[in-house]
């Protein structure tokens, strides 16, 4: 069974990483995958046993997201555009796949309709159709014109077959954003979040025990909260522990010199690790955005953590995400707005001097759940 997954981020790395832990469950399920990247490599991120196919890459501007860029700085043009529908028609046509599979379209990545929709529409005419799916994260950006939501909608109702919905509606439902979600019902189904599987680590020994660790993701719009905690250190209950902060692999190689610079003798500052997860097992605290895999890696560690959502632009997804972690006492938020070392500070003492939550009850089986769905619809 043969499988295209197209993939495409523009700023962090949430969505390469979310879609790592579906290929090699799909792998893991018999099946021969093929991953068409539109983003740049992000290191590290290779899933196993995965044929990826390397797309003309493209990432956002900015943080608003309101420009993209190619591989030389440029914004991208037609011409641009005619090279990369060319190159992914072609990975389908090599591929030959029984699920064609994208990553957050056509409930997101509206600009790259011009290259999604041929090949939809050859998928479509083929004499055995694949099976049609999107693989679609817990939490949506809401769009500010309801005319373009159900467009996506009327997108999803024409060319797919199923609407995989990456968290678990008991935290998160699909209406809250996305309010066309009814027209659309009979699609979604709800696969659990996705998060790799993990052996088990000491929670007491090893490198990161009894710390605060600070991270930011992918890094390229976390250099303020880093210098923001660097700062509220001294100004803490927690002065007198190892603080290691990561830097995500798109952070400026001069901003971790320079924090790295002003750190005294307790804080490591080091780029973003593999064994992050391990890290947050061992912590006495987390500090971080609220992205979708860092969260998860949270949850599954079970430790007190205190959550800045990004926040730049016409971004909502992190801010909802963490907002409805808060409401049932699971982390403590502070907005972007409000970070400032002393309310960094203020916020730590706060959090510890509460009990340690819960994190049980949400499902993390998202990758083999997605894997179980897809091979059996196109089994039948």
């Amino acid at each position: 069974m043969k499988v295209l997954f197209w993939v495409q981020h523009l700023l962090g790395i949430g969505h390469v990483r979310r879609a790592a832990v579906i290929a090699e469950s799909l792998r893991a399920a018999g099946a021969e995958v093929t991953l068409a990247a539109g983003g740049f490599p992000v290191a590290g991120v290779e899933p196993a046993g995965v044929n990826r196919v390397q797309l003309p890459p493209v990432r956002a501007a900015g943080a608003d997201f309101s420009a993209l860029i190619d591989e030389s700085g440029r914004p991208v043009d037609d011409a641009w555009r005619g090279r990369r529908a060319a190159a992914l028609m072609q990975v389908f046509d090599d591929c030959h796949p029984d699920i064609l599979l994208t990553e957050s379209f056509p409930l997101g990545r509206r600009a790259f309709r011009f290259e999604l929709l041929p090949v939809l529409e050859a998928a479509r005419g083929r004499s055995r159709p694949p099976i049609i799916a999107a693989s679609v994260r817990d939490i949506l950006v809401r769009k500010a014109q309801p005319a373009k939501e159900r467009q996506m909608a009327d997108l999803a109702r024409r060319w797919f077959d199923h609407i995989l919905v990456h968290g678990d509606p008991a935290l998160v439902p699909l209406e809250a954003t996305f309010p066309p979600a009814g027209l659309i019902a009979d699609l979604v189904a709800y696969t659990g979040y996705v998060a790799p599987e993990r052996p088990a680590v000491s929670a007491s020994e090893g490198v990161g025990s009894g710390e605060v660790v600070v991270s930011v993701g992918g890094g390229a719009v976390g250099e303020t909260l880093l210098r923001a905690a660097l700062a509220a250190r001294a100004l803490s209950p927690l002065a007198d522990i190892r603080w290691r902060l990561l830097a995500g692999p798109d952070l400026p190689d001069q901003v971790v010199r320079d924090l790295a610079r002003q750190a005294d003798p307790g804080v490591t500052v080091e780029r973003a690790r593999p064994d992050f997860p391990d890290l947050l097992n061992r912590a006495k605290l987390s500090i971080s955005q609220a992205g979708y895999n860092t969260v998860l890696d949270i949850l599954a560690a079970g430790c007190r953590a205190i959550l800045v959502p990004f926040a730049a632009g016409q971004e909502s997804e992190q801010a909802l995400r963490a907002g409805l972690l808060a409401e049932r006492g699971l982390v403590q938020v502070l907005s972007e707005t409000d970070l400032a070392p002393a309310s960094l500070a203020a916020a730590i003492a706060e959090i510890m001097a509460g009990p340690k939550p819960n994190h049980a009850g949400f499902r993390r089986d998202g990758g083999p759940e997605t894997a179980r769905t897809l091979v059996t619809a196109a089994s039948r």
